[in-house]
């Protein structure tokens, strides 16, 4: 799915498993011969002939050598059976993790250390959504979601244990009572709730400004998080503009109403104290997607036949997420022998194992991509809590209550309760009673009484978090994958699109007819007041939400005179939209270098092909480096950091992977954020060198004085000082990675990517990671760049998010479309189709994507056939 969100800090990752040594030193023998068929032992069957119950008529399965299905089916019933059957022959162990985490039952596998991970999503209630979802689901599509649970269960009767693959074996070591549960049309849904949480928009940014707001001016917090750059980068459906910004241009201003004044309705040491606990609960969450970011970047356009070789549309999508090993989409093929209204799918594309339907791809009618709109859809509310009730509107109101067991292996229940408002779940507590400062920050609560003094044995009044956010709401989600899998036009897909309502996608689209389009849909709140960039009162009517924006009033354009429609998170429209979508845009670098790129082509009357998309896709480009070296070089150094230096000279700010020039930059980019910002902005919201870092830094070349050049940490005393000490420093640095020699520098020797798995693969055990992981792979790109391989600079050089795949899309003949995985089909270690895609992945090449049965044939490698039991 597309992709980006709040940047949490740092890996989130399943704690260490409590696994003897002497075991995995076992398990690893497997390898060694001894234990071959324990790993090969879950390998899938596919080909002959296999007996599934639910079937009502012969289903056959076609894989091509990668191991991608393509699965045709008489009944829509049994084509979604099969899928089930199919995703859970290669990927069940991801399945099954997946639901135990956005069901909060992560210790039912890995014991106690889960229990805190667990009661935080419990504290969301996914699973309960999920549930009243399926509740409102019509027959319809519920019956796909059931034929879909059933195709699993038919897999699960007949395997157990290492049979349904190698985790297992691994984890009957340390849980050997766990018994694999029945997949329910809830496992299924409750996914959504995992996407939408990974895709949540500005939350982090809502609390970085708040705990900003703790110690710095309103004018500060507001350059460290700049608006969009209206009229330097494009917006989606409006501004095209690819005016790159002057050299010190200052970041955009917001002026701010009383909803964004600090939040310090508390004491700031204990206002830090409470907001950082609530970051590191939802660092706590596992990364099913991968790590949530305004600053991951996905990317989408599609162009017109007017302006291709093949006179129909192209369309480009590359949807970023972090890595994860298996990748988390899965290529496949979905097609009704005969297309009916009872049975009206013919769709392939990338699929989520565990649920139903193509959710990226093409129908035999039009194609679409996504990328994360990002709007603002999270709000944080401090409330007033005395005991179990809360303040609102000078009422008290009763906590609404639940109590939950979590069960843990090998120990005991932990039972929880939950408590909310009618905003949403209480997150966390503030200590104190702290009152009396509230009316001279919020002028609305300043005819309030005072709180009284807690009598004795009174509990006091204490001010919480609470979270309200829009897929806490059922949705209907869950249904808009089957309309856009059978849309065969512009209005079938609005309509499809006007569905989705958590998370909200950039849809971008084309169809055989020639058209190309997008839309925005989703839920996207209209506040009463605010625009939700802070934390706000909860015991006031005044800052809830007044309804959503009209589907109708969303974003969207169709066949716009530019020929052609770019979406890379980027604003989706210009300023005069008359409703607020968020203020945490992604700030464009890359739309900008791609409109950028289809401008040139198009200036130079370059037909467009699919072999051009993939080389913008591939685009190394880097913004920053182009606006920040010019003022490197004017630099004075001496020694080794003037030997460095001169990799500088003449470079192109292509950020591949051989190039000396990008790594001594990057080793420059990393210490120059460290050291302007250490000290003076907590240590939890610095930033992590993607599009955020680039317009700061930006902003300040032309203030040489500015305050942030200057750090007493280090002696350093306007723009020049700080610039030699980090060239200085980030040149014995580049040197204790890579050697003496700058010229034989490397960026990808450095900036590499470990594929891991999303359990076991950081155990910190390892002879165990050994058996799941894969790598590390060398990689070019970086954040912010159009190949946004990106890395946190607070962290280190390594890749954390990626093009999660590639697809380009030909309207004109299906079969010359092009797709790529990040990892391969089998979630199976060891199988030749687990990680077979990564190094086609890593080297920007692709695969033929076919479409026509023919085509199909003519390229399989296995045929299976399922055939009612």
């Amino acid at each position: 799915m597309g992709t980006d969100a709040p940047r949490s800090k740092g890996h989130r990752r399943v704690r260490r498993l409590l696994i003897a040594l002497a075991v995995v030193a076992g398990l690893v023998l497997v390898t060694a011969g001894l234990g071959v068929w324990t790993v090969t032992r879950s390998f899938p069957t596919l080909a002959g002939t296999v007996d599934i119950a639910g079937l009502t008529d012969q289903v056959t399965v076609v894989r091509d050598s990668a191991g991608i299905p393509q699965i045709t089916a008489k009944t829509a019933a049994d084509l979604f059976i099969a899928q089930g059957y199919v995703h859970a022959q290669d990927r069940f162990w991801e399945m099954d993790f997946r639901r135990h985490v956005t069901s909060g039952r992560l210790s039912e596998l890995f014991g106690e250390s889960q229990v805190g991970t667990d009661t935080f999503v419990r504290t969301l209630g996914w699973r309960a959504v999920a549930e009243q979802e399926v509740a409102l689901l019509d027959p319809v599509t519920l019956g796909y979601y059931q034929a879909y649970a059933d195709g699993v269960n038919a897999y699960l009767d007949t395997h157990r244990g290492a049979d349904l693959s190698l985790e297992y074996a691994v984890l009957s070591v340390q849980n050997p009572g766990y018994e694999v549960e029945p997949w329910t049309p809830a496992d299924s849904v409750a996914w959504l709730k995992a996407m939408a949480w990974d895709l949540r928009s500005n939350l982090d940014d809502e609390i970085d400004r708040a705990l900003l707001s703790t110690t710095l001016t309103p004018a500060e917090v507001t350059q460290l998080h700049p608006d969009y750059p209206v009229g330097q980068h494009p917006t989606i459906t409006g501004t095209q503009a690819v005016t790159a910004p002057s050299a010190g241009a200052p970041a955009a201003e917001r002026s701010l109403d009383v909803t964004d004044t600090p939040a310090a309705l508390v004491d700031p040491d204990t206002y830090t104290q409470a907001l950082g606990e609530l970051r590191a609960s939802l660092s706590s969450v596992p990364e099913l997607l991968g790590p949530a970011g305004g600053e991951i970047g996905s990317n989408s356009w599609v162009v017109s036949g007017a302006l291709t070789d093949t006179g129909l549309p192209l369309l480009a999508n590359d949807p970023h997420r972090g890595p994860a090993l298996p990748s988390v989409w899965y290529q496949v093929g979905l097609r009704c022998q005969s297309i009916s209204e009872e049975c009206p799918f013919d769709v392939a594309g990338y699929s989520f194992s565990g649920m139903p339907g193509v959710i990226i791809g093409h129908t035999e009618r039009i194609a679409w991509g996504f990328t994360n709109l990002g709007p603002d859809v999270a709000d944080l509310y401090i409330e007033k809590v005395t005991g179990e009730s809360y303040e609102f509107d000078g009422v008290a109101k009763p906590l609404l209550l639940r109590d939950e067991k979590i069960s843990v292996a090998g120990g005991d229940d932990v039972k929880i309760e939950i408590r909310s408002t009618e905003h949403g779940p209480l997150l966390s507590g503030f200590e104190g009673t702290v009152y009396p400062q509230i009316a001279s920050d919020f002028p609305e609560a300043a005819q309030l009484p005072p709180a009284p003094e807690a009598a004795a044995g009174t509990p006091p009044t204490t001010y919480e978090l609470s979270l309200q956010w829009t897929a806490l709401t059922p949705g209907r989600t869950a249904s808009a994958i089957f309309a856009l899998n059978r849309a065969t036009d512009f209005t079938s897909f609005r309509a499809a699109a006007a569905l989705f309502d958590v998370p909200a996608q950039n849809l971008t689209y084309a169809d055989v007819e020639g058209n190309i389009g997008y839309q925005a849909p989703g839920l996207i709140p209209i506040r009463a007041s605010g625009n939700g960039t802070l934390p706000v009162p909860g015991w006031t009517s005044q800052y809830g939400w007044a309804g959503y924006i009209p589907f109708d009033a969303l974003p969207s354009t169709f066949n716009p005179p530019s020929g052609y429609i770019v979406t890379a998170n980027n604003a989706a429209a210009d300023p005069g939209n008359p409703y607020l979508l968020t203020a945490d845009w992604d700030l464009g670098y890359r739309a900008n270098q791609i409109t950028a790129r289809l401008n040139e082509l198009i200036a130079a009357k370059t037909p467009l092909t699919a072999e051009l998309m993939s080389d913008i896709q591939a685009d190394n480009y880097s913004a920053i480096a182009a606006a920040l070296v010019p003022a490197l070089q004017q630099v004075r150094l001496g020694g080794d950091a003037a030997e460095a230096q001169k990799l500088l000279d003449g470079w192109d700010y292509q950020v591949d992977a051989d190039s000396a020039a990008a790594a001594y930059f990057n080793v420059i980019w990393r210490t120059l954020l460290h050291d302007m910002f250490t000290g003076k902005i907590d240590d939890g919201a610095a930033l992590t060198g993607g599009d955020r870092a680039f317009s700061v830094v930006t902003s300040l070349l032309g203030q040489p004085d500015s305050p942030w050049w200057s750090n007493p940490a280090y002696g350093t005393v306007g723009q020049e000082s700080m610039l030699r000490r980090v060239m200085t420093n980030a040149a014995k640095e580049a040197t204790d990675l890579m050697g003496s020699n700058p010229t034989a520098w490397q960026w990808g020797s450095i900036h590499t990517l470990e594929l891991k798995n999303a359990s076991f693969g950081e155990s910190g055990i390892a002879p165990l990671e050994w058996l799941f992981n894969r790598g590390p792979y060398e990689l070019a790109g970086g954040s912010a760049v159009v190949n946004a391989v990106g890395w946190d600079a607070t962290q280190g050089y390594q890749v954390d998010w990626v093009p999660s795949m590639r697809q380009v899309i030909s309207l004109e003949n299906f079969d010359d479309s092009t797709w790529i995985n990040l990892t391969g089909a089998s979630g199976h270690a060891f199988h030749s189709n687990y990680t077979d895609q990564a190094p086609l992945w890593r080297d920007h090449e692709t695969r033929a994507w076919l479409f026509t049965p023919a085509a199909i044939s003519q390229n399989a490698a296995n045929t299976l056939t399922l055939e009612p039991a």
